[in-house]
């Protein structure tokens, strides 16, 4: 057999290189070619798997290929997190990534991956407020006077949550730390049995996601005193943001798309773009609107230093708290 010789071979070889670049291009434009498969690390009904639904259903009408939601519920979404990262990178199966992976890579001493250096951040999609609610028998009707009661009776206040480590909680003990205060938590399994102690005066003060409390706040049962985004809420557009009192306090849930490390970045930035696109079209964002969700928009390396920052965030106040699974 005759090989080619060196300066023939490099002379096909820069011949051929520009055709490969189309080539890529027109693979990752050609993306997807079959159902992709969304990965909801919690049960049907709650705010991942509903916005897991709505982005899914937006990016198959965008896409012209089913986006599949699938539910893998269990340890606060790791389950889920590490059936995505043990998947193949081929843009076929991706996670719907929320702040409960920044919270999580502190909070388990254990775990089978590291979410930043394993899971490639895609895109974000929404941000919603928690609000802070306390019991009609409670006395202080502000912040304010809220801060300088806790100030007077130090670990006398208690605090509902919907268990260790979830948002209610985390949310709280941000309070508690940037406050400079103390209040004793009172873990449950689950918002709803928090939230009905609350209402009957069992507890007095809950950090609970706005879909779950608003309807309370609404109808007069609980007092809402804040809400934990940067800004006021829309929905409850009277009521200020604790940043108004506290300097530099925020804390939401957040959701986006992650992927397994090695993705190919031309998909990466295909589905960016799209969800990108498709968070601020007028019937995705009116259902946001009924979450008492915003439209959160960020480019993939945005989305990293985002994530970054968020689980450095949680993993002070962790530690600072000293916060332990049960």
């Amino acid at each position: 057999m005759k090989f080619p010789h060196r300066r023939q071979f490099l002379h096909l070889a820069a011949r051929a290189a520009p055709l490969a670049i189309p080539s890529r291009f027109a693979w990752a434009q050609a993306y997807p070619t079959r159902p992709v498969r969304l990965i909801a690390g919690a049960p049907p009904g709650g705010g991942i798997d509903i916005t897991a639904r709505l982005i899914g259903q937006s990016l198959s009408e965008r896409l012209g290929e089913a986006f599949v939601i699938e539910n893998k519920p269990g340890a606060g979404t790791n389950i889920g997190t590490e059936f995505v990262v043990r998947a193949s990178p081929d843009g076929y199966t991706l996670l719907l990534a929320t702040n409960a992976n920044a919270v999580n890579a502190t909070l388990y001493e254990k775990l089978n991956y590291n979410f930043i250096r394993d899971i490639v951040p895609v895109a974000t999609i929404s941000r919603a407020p928690n609000v802070m609610v306390v019991a009609l028998s409670f006395p202080s009707k502000t912040i304010a006077e809220f801060i300088a009661y806790a100030k007077a009776s130090p670990g006398k206040i208690t605090m509902g949550s919907e268990g260790n480590g979830g948002g209610a909680h985390m949310s709280g003990e941000l309070f508690k730390m940037l406050a400079g205060i103390d209040m004793l938590h009172i873990p449950y399994r689950g918002a709803a049995p928090a939230l009905t102690d609350l209402l009957a005066g069992q507890v007095q003060v809950m950090f609970a996601s706005m879909p779950a409390a608003i309807q309370y706040v609404r109808a007069g049962n609980l007092r809402a005193l804040a809400v934990t985004t940067r800004t006021r809420s829309d929905a409850l557009p009277d009521i200020p943001a604790v940043g108004e009192f506290v300097p530099g306090y925020e804390a939401a849930s957040w959701y986006g798309i992650g992927a397994p490390k090695k993705t190919p970045p031309e998909i990466v930035e295909r589905l960016n773009k799209e969800t990108n696109a498709a968070i601020v079209e007028p019937k995705l964002r009116a259902r946001f609107a009924d979450l008492d969700a915003e439209p959160l928009s960020m480019t993939s390396a945005e989305f990293g230093k985002f994530i970054a920052d968020e689980t450095e965030k949680w993993a002070k106040v962790i530690r600072g708290a000293n916060i332990k699974l049960e």
